[in-house]
């Protein structure tokens, strides 16, 4: 990998030790996929931040990289940490984890990322434009911009994301290269998709078949008339968890679609395979909800207007977690939304998700609209689901 003047001046230490161990990961990442140079990026997000999963180990490493003079270079911005920063108290994080939270979220504030922590950085002020290089890490959000916004970029992982910050630079290889942004298989819906849950249940079924194809062809969409910001946050979080893919085609609707030559491959999907992936994550049946969450991915600004208008005057009977960016949910009190949804005894939590908050052993069974959530319910707290569409959430809520 040919490297600029700069670029080796902070592989050999010139620039402290932070930015030399940040080089030394680009470099590592280079060589291992055969990237030819290192490129500038407009934007990093960065994962790895709930202390829930980063443990002891990665704050010390964060706490070394903060102390050795790493300071961010580009617009760098966080995934969602273990609570909410400002009031972690109102959705029971205990004191201790609190403690430890606050300290990572300091670590990254020293190296001077902004500390907005969110899955959903393009509705809080991290939007890449068509074709940029950025460099981030979590899964949906990787998708959402390479898919939707037609920007660049391989999910990062917490370590590399950070390096690539505290640099300005990403090794130049997978989907920062045209050529891999190319489609492999095509697929006719013969099926109404419509809803955040229904897009959720698409993704499933895209994500598990890509899954099972030999080098993971990147997938595209033929009979989606129209997709909202919302339908297509839900669909990217699916076909991320299940798929592991950054990035798809849909005719009509996503920027690259229309570059792209089709392949000869061509798959139906029908109303029966949305049923079944479906009904894989409604445990239908079993025991009662005692957890309801909406807001994986994070909610945006025309949902929680949406929320207030289902609570209004209303009283919620089980424990309501409404989670969204911080600057979402600034925007959401000065329109006065979240004096609507907090006087129906719902919790609005920024910074934070049911994904990587501490609440393992709490609840037995969560009601959501999201597929991402469904996955790491079981997968991570060993939570039952119920799985439906937004309004059918809230009703789950007040019943």
């Amino acid at each position: 990998m040919i490297l600029t003047d700069e670029q080796r001046r902070m592989l050999v230490g010139d620039f402290g030790r932070s930015i030399k161990k940040s080089m030394e990961i680009l470099a590592a990442l280079g060589k291992i996929y055969d990237a030819d140079r290192l490129v500038p990026v407009s934007s990093v997000q960065i994962a790895g931040v709930s202390y829930d999963n980063l443990g002891e180990a990665g704050l010390g490493w964060l706490a070394e990289m903060a102390a050795g003079g790493g300071r961010a270079r580009v617009y760098a911005t966080l995934n969602p940490a273990g609570m909410d920063i400002d009031n972690w108290q109102a959705i029971g994080i205990p004191p201790e984890f609190a403690g430890q939270q606050q300290r990572v979220i300091a670590a990254f504030a020293q190296m001077g990322v902004v500390t907005t922590c969110t899955c959903t950085p393009y509705l809080a002020g991290n939007v890449p434009h068509f074709g940029e290089h950025i460099a981030w890490a979590e899964s949906s959000a990787v998708c959402f911009a390479n898919s939707v916004l037609g920007a660049r970029s391989n999910r990062e992982g917490g370590p590399s994301a950070l390096a690539s910050a505290l640099t300005g630079f990403t090794p130049e290889y997978g989907l920062h290269l045209a050529n891999n942004r190319q489609t492999g298989v095509v697929f006719d819906l013969d099926c109404k998709i419509e809803g955040s849950a229904s897009f959720g249940a698409l993704g499933k079924v895209i994500g598990e078949q890509i899954e099972k194809m030999p080098g993971k062809p990147i997938p595209y969409l033929r009979g989606i008339e129209r997709a909202s910001l919302e339908e297509l946050k839900s669909f990217c979080a699916s076909v991320a968890t299940y798929g592991g893919l950054g990035l798809f085609h849909i005719e009509g609707i996503t920027p690259e679609a229309g570059l792209v030559a089709l392949p000869d491959l061509h798959l139906h999907i029908d109303q029966q395979a949305i049923e079944s992936a479906w009904d894989s994550m409604d445990d239908e049946g079993g025991e009662e909800v005692d957890f309801v969450s909406l807001g994986c991915p994070h909610l945006s600004l025309p949902e929680l207007a949406h929320l207030a208008d289902l609570l209004a005057g209303k009283k919620v009977k089980k424990t309501f977690w409404i989670t969204t960016a911080r600057p979402t949910k600034q925007m959401a009190d000065r329109m006065g939304y979240t004096r609507i949804i907090e006087e129906s005894g719902a919790v609005i939590a920024a910074d934070t998700c049911c994904v990587v908050a501490p609440i393992r052993g709490r609840f037995k069974v969560m009601a959501t609209d999201s597929a991402k959530a469904c996955y790491y319910a079981y997968a991570k707290n060993k939570f039952k689901t119920r799985f439906f569409e937004f309004d059918q959430v809230v009703a789950e809520a007040l019943r």
